[in-house]
């Protein structure tokens, strides 16, 4: 859910830069190395599941963060990076690429507890680089990546190699080739227990130029939403961002989102649901400041500066 994305996007624009940085040749030429190339992917379907190995490095990367984290971001925390790192070791290194579960990550989970003021949780399902700028402004909001475990991994990948004991650099297979993904096991338990934690009004943010903006399939409608207490959570506020210049598939009274209110009703929730934030709006105005409707609105901003001064 979380993190694989953007790398996915990298090879894709790996992919691109190899096209693009070719020498220029034949159109004879051309059509024979894309002719070899289909032939090859037909010939090998197994490297369309591989991805990128175990991230280099990673046991500096995580055991670092995690003093960083104890040590600057929440100071008044007190865990042992090194033994949670021997519990994430024991629960991957030793196992295969694709038999990795939730359960193998228990120990690891025990060693790390952490709770959560009431009223500060954001949820979110594909507006990942908004949500960030999102929770940078509006402070008090916590996401899954502000928990110690999700600061820990967050865009890292790894898996093991049974016969080495020891993690695979050089390729992993991706979350959709096998359930018991070592990757999507940590993210779902990571998933659970935040959604479990959450209390008091708490807020998620859809991408409504998409079709199924809210999808069972994705962590969040598939883990998250069933983790919720309507018995701790006093609102679910939900609010719908599309691009600035659209489409504008999706509202809190059409598409996907209105399946998600009925859910949410259908198990006690209070809820509300908002189109275009104002706060949300601006953030992707000051991203794109060219945009048609971000000069309607500064000039609407200029015309009730000049009424109230005038």
């Amino acid at each position: 859910m979380y993190t694989h994305a953007s790398f996915l996007r990298r090879n894709e624009a790996d992919q691109g830069l190899t096209i693009i940085s070719a020498p220029k040749t034949s159109a004879s030429f051309v059509m024979i190395n894309v002719t070899l190339w289909f032939i090859m992917l037909l010939l090998c379907p197994g490297q369309l599941k591989a991805q990128f190995g175990t991230t280099p490095n990673i046991k500096h990367i995580v055991v670092g963060r995690c003093y960083n984290y104890i040590t600057l971001v929440n100071p008044s925390l007190r865990y042992d990076c090194e033994d949670i790192w021997r519990q994430f070791e024991e629960a991957v290194a030793r196992q295969s690429s694709c038999n990795v579960t939730v359960e193998d990550y228990r120990q690891m989970f025990y060693a790390m507890p952490q709770t959560w003021p009431c009223d500060r949780f954001l949820f979110w399902s594909k507006t990942r680089t908004l949500m960030h700028s999102y929770a940078a402004v509006v402070r008090h909001f916590w996401t899954l990546e502000d928990t110690l475990v999700g600061y820990m991994f967050n865009d890292l990948i790894w898996c093991g190699q049974e016969e080495d004991s020891g993690f695979d650099f050089s390729s992993c297979p991706e979350w959709s080739a096998c359930r018991n993904h070592p990757v999507y096991s940590l993210w779902r338990q990571a998933s659970q227990n935040f959604a479990e934690m959450a209390c008091g009004n708490i807020t998620v943010l859809l991408n409504g130029s998409i079709v199924n903006a809210f999808s069972r399939k994705s962590m969040f409608g598939s883990v998250e939403l069933d983790g919720l207490n309507p018995r701790r959570v006093d609102y679910v506020n939900i609010k719908v961002v599309t691009n600035l210049e659209g489409p504008f598939i999706e509202s809190c009274s059409e598409g996907s989102i209105v399946d998600l209110l009925q859910i949410l009703q259908s198990r006690g929730f209070r809820w509300t649901c908002t189109d275009n934030d104002q706060t949300l709006m601006i953030l992707q105005c000051i991203q794109n400041p060219k945009q048609s409707s971000c000069q309607t609105c500064a000039n609407s901003l200029l015309h009730r500066r000049s009424l109230v001064f005038n």
